[in-house]
C-alpha cells in the first residue's frame, strides 16, 4: 500500500487548503449569522447567500464533485487519492456543500449513477451533480429499530404502472432544505420473502402528493437549518413504477453499494474534525496561564495532546488503508475495514473534541468555538450508517470466520509457551 499524494492530488490538496484559508475560514461567523438571521425573520430553512457565492467560486477553481469516481462526471479521484481532500472539507461543517460533496447528496448522487437508468440520471443526476437541486435519503424509521434494517416498516406497493407507499421515516437529513427535490426510500415491497429481500428502494419526487414534512428533529439541540434533519410521512404516495431502483428486494444490495462510500467520507471528514480540535486545543493551551504556567505546560495537558495525535494518527492510516481496499478489492471484500474506521474513527474525534472542550472551559461549550458543534455532530456519526454496535458484532463474525476452518486455526500463531 502506497499512500503517497499523487501530483494531482498534490495540486488539489493545496488549491483547497488555499480556498480555505481565504474564503471558508474568514466565513464562518458569517454563515452562522446568515442563518440566524433567517431564523430571527421566521424561516430559517433557507439557502444561505454565502454558500451560493462560494459554491461559484469553488467551481471556477476546478473544486467541485471531487467524490465521485467516474471522470466524466466528477474529478475521477480514486478513494485512496479522495481521503486528503474529504479530510481538508471536514475540517468546517458546512464546507463540503460548497464543493457540491456533501452528505447524503454524495451517497444519493452515487446510487442514481450506480444503480439509476439513464432517464433517472437526467431527471435527478444530472442537476445534483450541478448543484441545482438537493436530495435525502429515507430509510431511518421512529416506530423500530432501525439498526436493523430488516425491521422498517414502509410499505411500497404495486399498483398497475404506480406503486404506493405509506410509512413514517425521520432523521431524513437534508429534507429540510427547499432545494431538497428528490428522496430516496427505502421500504417493504415484499414481507413474505426471504428476510434481506423483503426490501426495495425508489426514487419518490419530494412535491408528490401525500408527503408531509412533519417536523425538523433537534441533534444536542441544533436543528442544522437550512439542512435539517425531518420527519417525513408518506400517505398513498404514488410514484411511477420506473422509479425503483434495480428492481424490487434489491433494496439491501443498494443499501451496501450506498453506504460503504458514504461511511468512508464520514470517518475522512472526522479526522479532519479531529485535525482541527487538536489545533484549538493546543493554540488555547499555549495562551492560557493557571496555577502558575500555561495550560500546555500542564502534564495531563501534554498527555491529552500527545494521545490525541497518535489517535488521529491510527484513525488516518486506517481511514487510508480502507480506501485503498474499497478500490483493490471492492466494497464487499473491503466490509470488515469499512466496519472498523466506521468505529474508531468516531470515537477518536469524540475523544479529541471532548479534550479539546475541556482545555477550552467554560468557551468550549459554547457557540464562540465550532467544538461544541462538531462534538454533536461527531457523536451522531455513532449512529449514522449504523451504529457501533452493528458493526462491533461485524468485525467480530469477521474475525470468528477466520477460525471456523480447521485448516486456517492450524496456520494462526500461538504465544510460545515455556515450562
Amino acid at each position: 500500500m502506497n499512500f503517497d499524494y499523487s501530483l494531482k492530488v498534490q495540486a488539489l490538496r493545496e488549491k483547497l487548503l488555499a480556498f480555505f484559508d481565504e474564503y471558508i475560514y474568514p466565513n464562518e461567523t458569517v454563515f452562522h449569522e446568515e442563518v440566524e438571521r433567517n431564523r430571527a425573520n421566521g424561516n430559517p430553512w433557507v439557502p444561505t447567500e454565502i454558500i451560493e457565492q462560494l459554491k461559484l467560486k469553488a467551481r471556477e477553481a476546478g473544486l467541485w464533485n471531487l467524490f465521485l469516481p467516474d471522470s466524466t462526471r466528477g474529478a475521477g479521484l480514486t478513494n485512496l487519492e479522495y481521503a486528503p481532500l474529504c479530510e481538508i472539507m471536514g475540517r468546517v461543517s458546512w464546507a463540503p456543500e460548497v464543493f457540491n460533496c456533501n452528505a447524503p447528496d454524495t451517497g444519493n448522487m452515487e446510487t442514481i449513477e450506480r444503480y439509476g437508468t439513464e432517464e433517472h440520471k437526467r431527471q435527478w443526476l444530472t442537476p445534483l451533480l450541478e448543484g441545482q437541486i438537493r436530495s435525502a435519503f429515507l430509510m431511518t424509521e421512529p416506530e423500530v429499530a432501525s439498526s436493523d434494517a430488516t425491521n422498517i416498516q414502509t410499505r411500497i406497493e404495486r399498483d398497475g404502472a404506480h406503486y404506493v407507499i405509506n410509512g413514517t421515516k425521520w432523521w431524513s437529513s437534508g429534507a429540510g432544505d427547499p432545494r431538497c427535490a428528490v428522496y430516496i426510500v427505502m421500504g417493504k415491497t415484499d414481507p413474505d420473502a426471504p428476510r434481506h429481500a423483503q426490501q426495495s428502494m425508489i426514487l419518490v419526487s419530494a412535491d408528490t402528493a401525500g408527503i408531509t414534512v412533519k417536523r425538523p428533529l433537534t441533534v444536542f439541540g441544533y436543528d442544522d437549518a437550512p439542512h435539517g434533519h425531518m420527519e417525513i410521512t408518506l400517505e398513498n404516495v404514488r410514484v411511477p413504477a420506473s422509479n425503483i431502483l434495480l428492481g424490487e428486494g434489491r433494496g439491501f444490495e443498494i443499501a451496501q453499494g450506498r453506504l460503504g462510500p458514504g461511511r468512508i467520507h464520514h470517518c475522512m471528514r472526522l479526522i479532519g474534525v479531529a485535525e482541527r480540535a487538536l489545533e484549538f486545543m493546543a493554540k488555547r493551551a499555549l495562551s492560557r496561564t493557571a496555577f502558575g504556567k500555561t495550560i500546555a505546560q500542564q502534564t495531563v495537558t501534554q498527555e491529552r495532546i500527545a494521545e490525541a495525535r497518535c489517535m488521529i494518527e491510527q484513525a488516518r492510516l486506517l481511514t487510508l488503508k480502507t480506501a485503498y481496499m474499497m478500490d483493490t478489492v471492492g466494497n464487499k471484500g473491503a466490509r470488515g475495514e469499512i466496519a472498523m474506521i466506521k468505529v474508531v474513527a468516531p470515537n477518536m474525534a469524540c475523544q479529541v473534541l471532548d479534550w479539546a472542550i475541556q482545555v477550552h472551559g467554560g468557551g468550549g461549550v459554547s457557540g464562540d468555538f465550532p467544538l461544541a458543534y462538531a462534538y454533536a455532530h461527531a457523536r451522531t456519526l455513532r449512529f449514522a450508517d449504523g451504529p457501533d454496535e452493528v458493526h462491533r458484532n461485524a468485525i467480530a463474525r469477521l474475525e470468528l470466520a477466520r477460525y471456523t476452518d480447521p485448516a486456517v486455526a492450524s496456520r494462526v500463531e500461538r504465544p510460545i509457551t515455556r515450562s
